[in-house]
């Protein structure tokens, strides 16, 4: 055996183990509530064997179909220069289906709204699961019951308010905690399995069949508690990024999966023989003597659930930023050595006034059930749209496979996703709610910008006749060098126009700087920059981000060095152009969203902080425009 390969070994041990850690939280932690919601909760069937089965068929085969095959098999093959997420699918799409088509641009409205989804997920998974588990509390003694909204308060703000120091510090304990909870699933199952072995029988798919032949529209309903038990499955495409698919994979085939069939099956076989059980089957499963440290190891694991939840809701609103959809936000870095890691501390605040306002409202986890799994199964119906679009068009597919697979698939999720519409008067206009709020902000923005963007663009000079215009007639040149940050490629930056107006001097060497952000995660160093001379001292430079990429102006310009471009800070100015806009009624955009784009811009993180750029460089000049 080679050093290289030895040396594999343990770093995929360390992969794998972090998967565990992060990845599968979420739906890790569906055993807290899956089987309680089947069969205590507002549409729970009847305690008996043929239900029993049936539920744990549709259980055993959801986690198959959805999760292995949909999820870790098909889908994390479309991946975007190895990232996933729905916002990395959407990049997928915009590069398969080019133009300006109407097609182009459902699919784009689509994956839009799939990511503002994302948002009420993010609210609803750390109530439920906080909540749940505190609820263990109950089975010990009733006399806990007025303990647990109170408690499930606590452990979320307390979370909250960790976030602005990041996760670098407990990361490393997220991983050895999972696996002692999943292992601790496992025990718990086998060890009621071993008793009752008749239960294992619910691996046949006839009984699902049977239970759904039986009760017809009854049977469609119950699918809005299994479907609890696949939540969290799209969390693996999208964090595969941070870990790469072969650990993902190992990880769930090898130990996530079978942990969790173990333990619903257990939770079946405790029902089979004890029907009293179904108030709260999980904890049922427990010894007596083990339920507190069983509540205990049940609330650290659903606040590493919560926290998988909370990291990638930033990791979305950083990429919706840098692809177009958001505006800029006040982005910290919260770890020095790894980039992902990050907290936005407008979106930690409004996740926790969601969950907090959950919580007091909906009271216990049953109650908040109606209200999940709305926002995931609509993301998942997203997905394999999306997804099919990109084996379609990227990866040539014949159309026979094509239509056979996104059937096949689609109505798996339309199934799931028609069983939980039934619940929207019951809570799950929750997320949709917050879906529609968060799909208005991202669609407004980006449609906004693109009217400012044509409406600067009808008031832009070509730069290079301008700068020929400069050579023969020169104005003052001063030392120093002056950088003009602009939108455009290819117009003379509106900071420079009123630098003349005004000041009629230019520095000795001018940069017209433009960002550029690509459809692509990430854009290596040797390609960040491009710099085009373009006489008499002029540059044009382009700096270029993939949409998971830190962006950083001053640390970008030392990567010119290498093109003959080498810069000094302190001998460096910064000029910005800050646009104040003005509402007008001329049918590019309603009213209303108007007024929303101009209140949005306004309230967006200045470019200076954005990109980093030194305050004490920086010289902005204003300008007024009509929308």
């Amino acid at each position: 055996m080679t050093s290289s390969t030895t040396s594999a070994h343990p770093r995929l041990t360390a992969l794998v183990i972090g998967v565990i850690g992060v990845v599968f939280g979420d739906i890790g932690t569906s055993p807290l509530y899956t089987m309680k919601e089947a069969f205590h909760g507002p549409h729970g069937m009847p305690v008996s064997a043929a239900n029993i089965l049936g539920v744990l068929s549709l259980i055993f085969w959801s986690l198959i179909i959805v999760v292995s095959i949909k999820y870790v098999v098909f889908i994390m093959r479309a991946d975007n220069k190895g990232e996933g997420g729905i916002m990395a699918l959407m990049a997928l799409v915009q590069r398969a289906t080019t133009g300006g088509t109407r097609v182009r641009w459902l699919l784009m409205t689509l994956g839009i709204f799939g990511a503002a989804l994302f948002y009420g997920d993010g609210m609803i998974t750390p109530a439920i699961s906080v909540l749940s588990a505190v609820e263990g509390l109950q089975v010990a003694t009733p006399a806990f019951k007025r303990y647990v909204i109170p408690i499930s308060l606590a452990v979320l703000v307390s979370l909250f308010l960790f976030q602005r120091h990041g996760t670098s510090r407990v990361g490393a304990l997220f991983g050895p905690v999972m696996l002692l909870w999943f292992g601790t699933l496992a025990l718990l199952g086998v060890l009621m399995i071993v008793r009752y072995p008749e239960v294992l029988t619910a691996v046949n798919p006839g009984y699902a069949i049977d239970f759904f032949s039986e009760h017809g529209v009854g049977g469609m309903l119950v699918l809005g508690a299994v479907v609890l038990a696949v939540t969290g499955g799209e969390a693996l495409y999208a964090d595969m990024g941070h870990f790469g698919k072969r650990p993902i994979r190992l990880a769930w085939f090898g130990f996530v999966l079978p942990a969790l069939l173990l333990n619903y099956f257990g939770q079946g076989a405790l029902l089979l023989h004890d029907a009293e059980a179904a108030h709260n089957p999980f904890y049922r499963l427990a010894p007596e003597w083990a339920l507190y440290p069983m509540v205990v190891l049940s609330t650290v694991a659903t606040v590493i659930a919560s926290q998988a939840v909370i990291s990638g809701a930033f990791s979305v609103t950083r990429q919706a930023i840098q692809l177009g959809y958001a505006p800029r936000m006040n982005i910290r870095h919260t770890s020095e050595r790894e980039i992902g890691q990050i907290y936005i501390p407008f979106i930690n605040w409004a996740l926790l006034g969601g969950v907090v306002a959950l919580v007091l409202g909906f009271k216990s986890s049953s109650n908040l059930a109606a209200a999940y799994g709305i926002a995931v199964t609509a993301t998942m119906a997203i997905d394999t749209v999306l997804a099919f679009v990109v084996v379609r068009s990227l990866w040539g597919w014949n159309w026979g496979i094509t239509i056979a697979g996104i059937f096949a698939f689609l109505t798996i999720d339309l199934a799931f996703l028609g069983a939980n519409a039934i619940k929207f008067f019951q809570g799950g206009w929750f997320p949709v709610l917050i879906g529609i709020a968060v799909f208005t902000l991202l669609a407004t923005w980006k449609r906004g910008r693109e009217v400012m963007r044509d409406r600067l663009q009808d008031l832009t000079l070509t730069l290079e006749p301008f700068i020929a215009g400069l050579t023969r007639h020169p104005p003052t040149r001063v030392p120093g060098t002056s950088i003009f940050l602009t939108t455009s490629h290819a117009g003379v930056p509106h900071a420079m126009l009123h630098n003349l107006k005004h000041n009629k001097v230019l520095h000795e060497r001018v940069i017209i700087l433009t960002v550029v952000f690509q459809d692509i995660p990430h854009i290596h160093d040797s390609e960040r920059v491009e710099v085009r001379p373009l006489g008499d001292n002029f540059y044009k430079v382009f700096v270029i981000y993939g949409f998971k990429d830190e962006t950083d102006i001053p640390k970008a310009l030392e990567l010119c060095a290498p093109q003959g471009l080498e810069f000094n800070m302190l001998d460096t100015s910064f000029f910005l152009s800050r646009e104040t806009l003005i509402p007008t009624r001329r049918r590019v955009m309603a009213f209303w969203r108007e007024k929303l784009f101009i209140s949005m811009l306004r309230n967006a993180t200045s470019v200076t902080a954005y990109f980093n750029i030194p305050t004490n460089r920086v010289v902005e000049l204003g300008s007024q425009v009509e929308l």
